[in-house]
């Protein structure tokens, strides 16, 4: 106990190198950029000839994007575009924001994109207020402009199209601030522009879907579970996975299989990310 004790002394007293900070900033940059290409790559390799060409064309330009907005539709319902798109840095906040928006007649388009939009506002409106109230115990606690040096937080509102047709789309909305602590939110949207309605987890399954969620997670989590016993999961006693219901989210797959998701440490340790749970 003594070494053990002594060891972790040792290690508090090792010297954190002044560049660090900028160097984890650049790391979670260059993570996003290649996340965004192999995004970039599937979109333009999944779909076919020049119909892929022009989605692809319209999520990576929002300039293109905007200039769709009187074509016609190309036989499908809906248009996934890059409605708005910026890089910037501004008051020690450095801005990383794609937004998109649904391009369909019907309610449910209209629905989807307030929805989007007021999650957009109240992210920077958060994260502008966390800034400000990070910067300002900082300074109360004695910190000075020296030590302050060139600080940033990553503010980072990024979509992901995980499956379409020429009806339905499946995509999520990521919304993350990388700084001093980390934090991840997700929305999730299963569209049916033909029915103007939400997809549901009963759509995919049928009647039996919870107990069919059920089961497909349990089995995930207990096969999780080292040889020594060990797993990033909670027990149910510790507020661990329980059961899925309506507000259960999920996203489809390519290939039709749903993937129930749940939020960064609501059934496991933070380690574990966002459990994700495919449901065959």
């Amino acid at each position: 106990m003594k070494e053990f004790e002594n060891a972790k002394r040792e290690y508090g007293r090792i010297p954190i190198p002044p560049e660090l900070d900028a160097r984890v900033r650049a790391g979670i940059r260059e993570g996003q950029r290649r996340r965004r290409a192999r995004r970039n790559l599937r979109r333009w390799t999944s779909a076919a000839a020049c119909f892929a060409v022009l989605l692809a064309g319209l999520n990576l330009s929002p300039t293109l994007a905007r200039a769709a907005a009187d074509v016609p539709l190309l036989g499908g319902l809906f248009q996934v575009l890059t409605f708005v798109n910026y890089d910037k840095t501004e008051d020690g906040i450095h801005y990383d924001v794609n937004v998109p928006q649904v391009d369909a007649a019907g309610s449910l388009a209209q629905r989807v994109n307030t929805l989007i939009q007021e999650k957009v506002d109240q992210h920077l409106a958060k994260a502008q207020a966390d800034w400000d109230a990070y910067r300002a115990a900082f300074f109360a606690t004695g910190g000075t402009e020296e030590e302050w040096g060139g600080r940033e937080m990553d503010v980072i509102i990024d979509y992901d199209i995980k499956s379409q047709s020429d009806s339905q789309v499946s995509f999520v909305v990521t919304f993350a601030e990388g700084w001093v602590s980390a934090m991840e939110e997700r929305y999730y949207y299963n569209l049916d522009l033909s029915e103007n309605r939400d997809l549901t987890l009963a759509d995919l399954l049928g009647p039996d879907w919870v107990s069919r969620c059920n089961a497909a997670i349990q089995e995930q989590i207990a096969a999780s579970v080292d040889g020594e016993g060990f797993t990033f999961f909670f027990t149910p006693e510790m507020g661990g996975f329980t059961t899925v219901d309506e507000r259960t989210d999920f996203y489809i797959r390519e290939d039709g299989v749903p993937v129930v998701c749940f939020p960064e440490y609501s059934i496991a340790a933070g380690a574990a990310g966002i459990p994700e749970f495919p449901i065959r």
